[in-house]
């Protein structure tokens, strides 16, 4: 008799259907305890390979290995307990072939328990992400600018400003949800055309830098939290805890080397111990060397 787990985590499927029932809400999160928090309002959080930038000082992603994506991975699946968590396959894990995409991807899934990877590239990945959705693997989509052909296109440079490259983005969309993606990351164009991609397909279209026209939008966390010192044109700042940080540790620094902390309420008092030469007994003891009481007859 078969034991089925009743998963409360959302799935591909389910982002799917959110098709136009709603503003789809995501981040990124790269560690156990901001993903539990994020955990409660985000519907999915992508493990990106920003990571290799915001975490580890890398200038592109383009160095990120397949192994610190398995780190993350599994330290945002350990901390979220609802949303679908998904996961990027960096630079070289997937472009060879399909075959070699599908290693890296199971890879990815089975080592972190994630519900999906996410793959770069429109018309040229549309056959891998087929291969992978037909042998179980969800892929989320994602067109654009897309950071890992940096090296490529040149830098970090919107997509789709001109409509003489409307066509060929459109195409890219269409082909990528006839291969099977669950949902597509429009990253850095225009609004005209992320609404009409948004129309066209019959797949989610997540907006990073693409306007309020797509079906659901994602920043990168630490981008969103003030965090980062240089962000994109398309980030707003919700909140200013690189500020905060460095205040804290101002006053912390302030604080040791005028003597301020520790102060006793941050240090260990000594345990009470008994006079010298004298044995501490233990009730337990105590009891356990008085003699029984007999009873005595008259007589």
């Amino acid at each position: 008799m078969s034991v089925h787990n009743s998963r409360k985590r959302l799935l591909a499927p389910d982002i799917t259907a959110m098709k136009g029932q709603g503003p789809i809400v995501a981040l990124t999160a790269y560690h156990a305890h901001t993903a539990a928090i994020a955990d409660r309002y985000c519907d999915f959080l992508l493990v990106g390979d920003s990571l290799g930038m915001v975490m580890h000082g890398f200038e592109t992603t383009v160095p990120v290995p397949l192994e610190l994506m398995i780190m993350h991975g599994r330290a945002v699946v350990r901390g979220a307990k609802r949303a679908l968590v998904v996961v990027d396959m960096p630079f070289g894990s997937y472009e060879e072939s399909p075959s070699v995409a599908f290693r890296n991807a199971a890879r990815v899934m089975k080592e972190t328990d994630c519900g999906a990877v996410k793959i770069e590239g429109g018309r040229r990945m549309a056959e891998t992400i087929r291969y992978l959705v037909e042998r179980g693997i969800p892929v989320m989509a994602h067109i654009g600018l897309t950071p890992q052909s940096v090296n490529v296109i040149g830098g970090f440079k919107a997509q789709g400003r001109t409509t003489e490259q409307w066509a060929a983005i459109e195409e890219d969309a269409r082909l990528v949800a006839d291969a099977g993606a669950f949902a597509v990351v429009l990253e850095a164009i225009t609004q005209p055309l992320a609404a009409r991609i948004t129309e066209a397909i019959n797949i989610p279209t997540i907006g990073i830098g693409a306007s309020e026209s797509c079906d659901g939008q994602i920043l990168v966390m630490e981008d969103m939290l003030g965090l980062s010192p240089q962000v994109p044109r398309f980030v707003k700042k919700f909140g200013k805890v690189g500020e905060a940080i460095e205040d804290a540790i101002q006053s912390y620094a302030e604080d040791v080397r005028s003597r301020a902390f520790p102060t006793p309420d941050h240090t260990y008092p000594m345990k009470a111990e008994a006079p010298k030469g004298r044995s501490r007994v233990s009730p337990s003891q105590v009891r356990a060397t008085k003699k029984p009481k007999t009873l005595s007859s008259k007589g």
